[in-house]
Order: C-alpha cells, then sequence, then structure tokens
C-alpha cells in the first residue's frame, strides 16, 4: 500500500507561553508525512523555494517518504507566523506569506499516480481536483481536509471534490459552517448528502469524533501536563489516521477505530515539542505503547 498526500511544505514562526522560535519546518503536508511514513510508504508532493535547504529535507531521508514529488521553484517558501496564548485554541495570525504555495500547480510523479489512498491537505479545492484528476485506477481511499475560506469562497468547486471523497476531516466549526447546521450529528448527515461516507471531526484538546452509518465513535485527547506548540496537532493526527488505514489489509468498522486512536496518538507527540522535533525523534514502540495506553483511558465495565 502507498499513500500519497499532497499541501504545503512551509516554515513557521511559533510562539507560545512555552517559547518562541522564529523559524522551524512546517506545512500540512510535512507533519502529516512524518506522522503518516511510521505506517506505510508515503509519497509527497509539495512546493518549496530556493530557501529550502538540504538540511530542511533532512526530516525526510531515513523515512518511507519519497519527495519525487516535491518541486522546487525561484523564490521563498511558504512561510506562516503564529502566536499561541495560555488556552492552546487561543491562537492568532501573525503573518501569512504564500510565496511559491502562491502559484502550486500539483504535478504528479508518474510512480505516485496508483497510490492506493491518498489524502488532499488543505488547499484551493480547485487544486485538489486536479490531482484526483491525474490518478491512475481506483483508490482505496479519497480523504480530504479543508478550511472555513474555501468553504465560503469555494461552495461549488468544494462541492465537486466532496463528490469524489470518502472521508472529510474538519474541525467542529468547519463542519457546522459547511453543514449550516450547529448539531454535528445533524452535521454530519448532510455532509453525508455531500458524498463521503465517514466524517473526522478535530476536536483539539476534547480529542476527536468519527462519525460514519454505523454510528458515532470517540477518542479522548490524550492528557498532557503541557502543550509547547499546537501548530502540527491536526495534521499529524490525520498522518497517523491515514498511515494507520493504509497499513490496514481493508476498511473495517475496527480497522477505522484504530486509526482514529493512531491519529490521536500523533497529534499528542506533536504537540509535546515546538514544531517537528518530537516527531523526528519518536520511535514506533513508543507509538504503540501510547496507542494501548489510550485503550486503558477508556476501558471500563458495566
Amino acid at each position: 500500500m502507498s499513500l500519497l498526500v499532497v499541501g504545503s511544505v512551509a516554515f513557521d514562526a511559533v510562539e507560545t507561553p512555552h517559547g518562541k522560535i522564529d523559524r522551524m519546518l512546517g506545512g500540512a503536508a510535512t507533519y502529516f508525512s512524518v506522522a503518516a511514513s511510521f505506517f506505510p510508504h508515503v509519497n509527497l508532493v509539495g512546493v518549496v523555494g530556493e530557501d529550502f535547504s538540504p538540511q530542511d529535507e533532512a526530516i525526510f531521508r531515513g523515512r518511507r517518504i519519497d519527495i519525487a514529488g516535491l518541486e522546487r521553484a525561484p523564490g521563498k517558501t511558504f512561510f506562516w507566523a503564529g502566536r499561541y496564548g495560555i488556552d492552546p485554541n487561543d491562537r492568532v495570525t501573525l503573518a501569512t506569506e504564500l510565496n511559491v504555495f502562491a502559484t502550486f500547480n500539483p504535478k504528479l510523479p508518474e510512480k505516485f499516480r496508483a497510490s492506493s489512498h491518498i489524502f488532499l491537505a488543505n488547499i484551493d479545492p480547485t487544486l485538489q481536483h486536479s490531482v484526483l484528476e491525474q490518478i491512475t485506477g481506483r483508490p482505496r481511499v479519497v480523504a480530504l481536509d479543508t478550511m472555513n475560506y474555501w468553504i465560503e469562497r469555494t461552495p461549488e468547486e468544494l462541492r465537486t471534490i466532496l463528490r469524489r471523497t470518502q472521508v472529510l476531516m474538519v474541525n467542529d466549526a468547519e463542519a457546522r459552517i459547511l453543514s449550516n447546521e450547529q448539531n454535528l450529528l445533524r452535521a454530519a448527515r448532510h455532509i453525508f448528502s455531500l458524498g463521503p461516507r465517514i466524517l473526522v471531526i478535530k476536536r483539539g484538546e476534547y480529542g476527536a469524533l468519527m462519525v460514519d452509518s454505523k454510528g458515532v465513535f470517540s477518542v479522548p485527547a490524550f492528557p498532557l501536563e503541557e502543550v509547547h506548540d499546537p501548530t502540527g496537532a491536526g495534521d499529524s493526527f490525520g498522518g497517523g489516521f491515514m498511515g494507520y488505514l493504509a497499513s490496514a489489509d481493508r476498511l473495517s468498522d475496527a480497522v477505522l477505530r484504530r486509526a482514529m486512536v493512531y491519529g490521536s496518538v500523533m497529534g499528542s507527540f506533536a504537540v509535546e515539542r515546538f514544531g517537528l522535533e518530537r516527531l523526528r525523534h519518536l520511535k514506533r514502540r513508543e507509538i504503540d505503547a501510547r496507542a494501548r495506553h489510550f485503550a486503558k483511558l477508556t476501558q471500563f465495565k458495566l
């Protein structure tokens, strides 16, 4: 099995109550691919500028990540700066510089076009659709992330790509805006009418919720004493979720539930340090140990 991710590779500047870093590697596709690489082989498609050095690229080396689809373009790499308050949900964006990402037009290497699992990270729905147009065969799972900007500014383009999507991964606010429903179960019912069969709602410190035809499954956030940097939590969750799905031999209810747990596990590791520092040194045995801890957190007898 192989997992394709298309999205941003970026530099971030982040300030939290635990410190400040003026430049570190980030981006949705970066967090996703590193988190997912603990499970299957990952094919990465993105774009970086001339300021992206071999030292920056080192995060992908020694992992099951193929960066043949990482385009290098004249100019600077996408840059984002933000500040978090004591509440990790309290985020202020200080700067967004699209740079080479502004003209990003994903081109899949031939060897990526038969990927069995596809994750379309948060980019223009038109570009997400162009990725699927380059896919050969029938992928087992197509999952998509989006945000308020695309929901409100490009509703028709988003609806087009949702018709070709099995899994939609958003936060609770985005689910409500997309469906125009406040109740998340009614929101899920509306979203299913648009195409997806599985809705995964990322809820930050409150964990994550999965809704499908079989019902509802919820996982808590792993209890941590300190959250150093929440920036990559959602994308690392996506990497863990899709990575586990791609490593499984079938798409069953049990597999989806374990994927939710592994998504939460990867998100919990990501926030323990700034940027990718914790994921960079993570071992698979630590991942499995925390997954077992998750099972204990939610296990009880009636």
